[in-house]
This record gives C-alpha cells, sequence and structure tokens, in this order.
C-alpha cells in the first residue's frame, strides 16, 4: 500500500511539474487549435482532394488565403510574380516570426484512403509528401498566435507565407529574392514526416536545368547518312553522366529525366531533350559538378554533330541549420508528448508498412530527442534552404504515416486524408504555436537564434539560383 500510495505521489509530482511548464498562454494557443481543430482537417481533406501540382494550385491557395483572411489576417495575393503565392499578416512591430505553408501535389501518385494501392483518380496528382497537411497546420499556427495577440498576451507580428511549388520549380527563390523575408526575424516551418522530432539535420543543395539537342532530321532507313540524331547526343550525354558517377564525390547525386527521345522509329530525330538534377550536402561542392556535367553536353553535341541549349530552370540551397532554435523546439515537443493512435490507426499503418514490403511495427508517435547534427546528411531537398541562408529557421518534422513509408509515394497520400494525417497536423500546428511564442514572449531567444544564424552564415552571400522569372507556364 505504502508503495503504491509512493507512486501516486511521484506521478502527481510529476503532473504538476509538467503543468507549471505549460503555461497559461500555451494552453490558450491549444484551445485555440482546438477550436479550429474541425475547420483545419475541412481545409486539409479539400486541398488533399484537389491534389493541384506546381504552379496550379489556385484552389488549394485560395482555400488557405480565404480562411486566414476569414480569420482577420491581411492577405496580399500573387505574391513574388507568382498567382498562387501570398502572405497573411497581422499584428505590428517587432518580433516579425513567420511560419511557412505549402500545398503543392506530386504527380501521377493519386490514391484513395485506403491501405492497398487504389487511385483516388487514375492518372491525377497525390499528396505524396503530406503538403496538404504542410500549409493548413503552418496557418492554425498563424491564427493561433492572431488571437493570443487579440487577447493581449503578446505584442509584434505573425507572418504566414503561402509557397507554391516546392516539388518541381522552387517557388521560395523567387520569394525570397522579392524579399518576402527581408522584416523577419525568425522563421518557423515544418514538413510531414515517419516521426516526431525538432529537426537540426540540413538537406541536400541542388540545380535544376534542362539539355536540349538540335540536329537534323532524315529518313532512318532510305537516307539516313543526311541526318543529324539528337537522340544521339542525347544518349552520349547520359552514357558520360553514368561513366561520371563513378568519379563524383559520394555525398554527391546525379540524376536525369529524358523528356523528348524522339518521335517514331523512322526519322532520325532532330531534337531530343533532358532534364538534369546535381545534388550534394554543400552548395560549395554541388558546383563544380554542375559545371563539369553542363561541359559534358557539349562534348555529346560535338559527338553527334548537332546543336545543343542548357537552361537553368532552378536551384536551391542546403538548409542552414540552427541549433539554438531547435531546443526551443524540442522542449515544445516534450511539453506535448506523445502522439497515441487508436487500434483502428495502428492496424491501418501496420497494412501499409505490408504493402509497401515494410516491418510491420506501426505508427511511432514518440518524441525523439534531439540529434547531433550530422556532417552529411543525405536525404532530399528543400527550397526552405533558400529561406535558412536570408533568416534563421526552425524546423520540425511530425509524424504522420507510419514507421519505413515510402516518402512521395501513394502510401503518404493514404495516410494525408484520414485521421492518422490528421493527427499529426494538429500535434505540428500545436508545437510551432508554442514555439513561437516563446520567440514573441523573450527577447533573449530571438536574439540567440539570430547570433547563431550570423555564426552559421558567417561571409557566405547568398546568391539566387534563378534566371528569370518564374516558369509559371512550363507546366
Amino acid at each position: 500500500m505504502k508503495k503504491i500510495f509512493l507512486i501516486m505521489l511521484c506521478l502527481s509530482m510529476s503532473a504538476s511539474v509538467f503543468s507549471q511548464k505549460m503555461s497559461k498562454d500555451k494552453n490558450l494557443l491549444l484551445s485555440s487549435i482546438e477550436k479550429h481543430k474541425e475547420e483545419l482537417i475541412k481545409i486539409s481533406d479539400s486541398i488533399w482532394a484537389l491534389a493541384e501540382t506546381a504552379f496550379n494550385e489556385t484552389e488549394s491557395s485560395r482555400i488557405l488565403a480565404d480562411y486566414a483572411e476569414k480569420n482577420g489576417l491581411t492577405v496580399t495575393r500573387g505574391v513574388a510574380d507568382i498567382p498562387t503565392a501570398f502572405t497573411a499578416t497581422y499584428g505590428s512591430g517587432s518580433p516579425v516570426i513567420s511560419i511557412l505553408g505549402e500545398f503543392d501535389a506530386l504527380p501521377g501518385i493519386s490514391q484513395k484512403t485506403s491501405p492497398v494501392k487504389e487511385p483516388f483518380k487514375e492518372g491525377a496528382a497525390g499528396h505524396g509528401c503530406g503538403h496538404n497537411m504542410f500549409g493548413t497546420a503552418s496557418l492554425g499556427s498563424a491564427i493561433a498566435i492572431k488571437e493570443l495577440m487579440d487577447a493581449g498576451k503578446i505584442t509584434g507580428t505573425v507572418k504566414f507565407l503561402g509557397t507554391p511549388a516546392e516539388e518541381k520549380y522552387f517557388a521560395k527563390v523567387w520569394m525570397v529574392k522579392a524579399g518576402l523575408w527581408d522584416d523577419v526575424d525568425v522563421n518557423v516551418s515544418w514538413h510531414p514526416s515517419a516521426g516526431i522530432e525538432a529537426d537540426v539535420q540540413s538537406g541536400l543543395s541542388l540545380i535544376d536545368f534542362i539539355v536540349e539537342f538540335y540536329g537534323q532530321s532524315a529518313h532512318a532507313s532510305m537516307d539516313p547518312w543526311n541526318g543529324r540524331s539528337a537522340s544521339d547526343a542525347l544518349e552520349l550525354y547520359t552514357t558520360g553522366i553514368n561513366y561520371y558517377r563513378e568519379h563524383i564525390l559520394p555525398t554527391s547525386r546525379i540524376h536525369y529525366h529524358i523528356q523528348d527521345g524522339g518521335q517514331v522509329v523512322n526519322v532520325v530525330p532532330d531534337y531530343a531533350k533532358l532534364w538534369v538534377r546535381v545534388r550534394d550536402p554543400k552548395r560549395s561542392k554541388m558546383l563544380p559538378t554542375y559545371e563539369r556535367v553542363k561541359a559534358m553536353a557539349e562534348g555529346a553535341a560535338i559527338m553527334a554533330n548537332v546543336d545543343y541549349k542548357i537552361s537553368l530552370v532552378s536551384g536551391i540551397y542546403e538548409t542552414l541549420v540552427n541549433r539554438s532554435g531547435g531546443e526551443i523546439m524540442q522542449n515544445n515537443l516534450e511539453l506535448l508528448g506523445p502522439i497515441t493512435y487508436t487500434e483502428e490507426e495502428t492496424v491501418f499503418g501496420r497494412a501499409i508498412q505490408k504493402a509497401t514490403g515494410k516491418p510491420e511495427v506501426g505508427m511511432d508517435g514518440t518524441v525523439h530527442p534531439l540529434k547531433e547534427t550530422e556532417e552529411n546528411p543525405g536525404g532530399g531537398s528543400t527550397d526552405v534552404g533558400d529561406v535558412s541562408w536570408n533568416v534563421p529557421n526552425i524546423n520540425l518534422g511530425v509524424s504522420v504515416a507510419p514507421t519505413g513509408t515510402p516518402w512521395h509515394s501513394w502510401a503518404v497520400v493514404a495516410c494525408g486524408g484520414m485521421s492518422i494525417g490528421h493527427k499529426g497536423m494538429i500535434h505540428a500546428s500545436k508545437a510551432m504555436a508554442m514555439t513561437m511564442l516563446d520567440l514573441f514572449q523573450n527577447p533573449k531567444l530571438v536574439t540567440k537564434v539570430k547570433e547563431e544564424f550570423k555564426t552559421r552564415k558567417g561571409d557566405e552571400v547568398y546568391e539566387p539560383m534563378i534566371d528569370g522569372p518564374p516558369p509559371l507556364n512550363d507546366k
């Protein structure tokens, strides 16, 4: 009996300590997000069903902007000469805390909310990166902060940025160039994931470019000697790239996608087109590889006796990590605690794992400890990196799919349109709102985050890797 009493006393003390750390203002934020919860889920599901791709997110953008306006934020649409980009702000003065919201989908991975592969609409796009939840959660955070400002609890400015085309063209690069973060002190962001953690890892810088070859058409059998084959140049070029892979840094990556290799078998093709991407965890190491791969296009053109053209699409920086910000986010994640799942959700998660050939371990709703920042983390790329080289960025990952789920796949789409995704989205919204509140209420934290940003950036001068306006018509 005494032992039971001691255990209950310890639990009571733990609960007391927890409640003391979760301030009244943070509880107000959580109440605000809970108040908007059903509407946020409805918005996320609407964007999930629309599944609009890069620069086509007309309705998805409108839904988010309209909800921001409905809740009293001042909305400016079509910023940075991008029709689907917008800002939604509230308040005045410092600090200015911004939060990112993405909402574009990926082509060809439409999926129902089913744990077996079953397209929602055959051949259509799907939210295989969870961006239907990304923008919605972030807007929920911004609205909660706005309501705390209305209650007289904090002062400053909150700025939600609706950022389209992350999957293909990286619209944030043009938005950075347009100065949309020039007045911001700290930026907050998140990304759907298979685990919960303050993200203190970088990503890969990359550059996208198009290579086109121009030759002379001719009959492929009657007089091929009168032809100069653009597809020959394309094949020589890809062969060169594949041989070059052996001699690049282990951290680097080269991808390509053949977009046009000729139309029919009996014509020597006079045109060929290739989309090429080069990556590395460090932009300084990625650029020499890029220059070499560009030079190889000229060699292929010479060998095939054709002309060639290289066009820059866009490029992005690796993410500049901010551990000071990560520590703030980590503290709030620990305050929130884990996500709990129903038996039905666990079964769904295991079915997803079975269908994708992964260990059937179910969902991971635990809060992971803050990790050490790796020198070369590998993984993917994001245009959040460009934001992070212009303003301190605090990032977060929250579970919206089971452990081991292949990203950019139908499996993520399935989870993002049902309760597993909904839970992760609301959890992320709360964690980001709490972190923003800490920044609004404690100027020393803002100073600390900004000082680390300056130290990590050093003498690096940010140069956007774009040439011309956003490729809005190249869809």
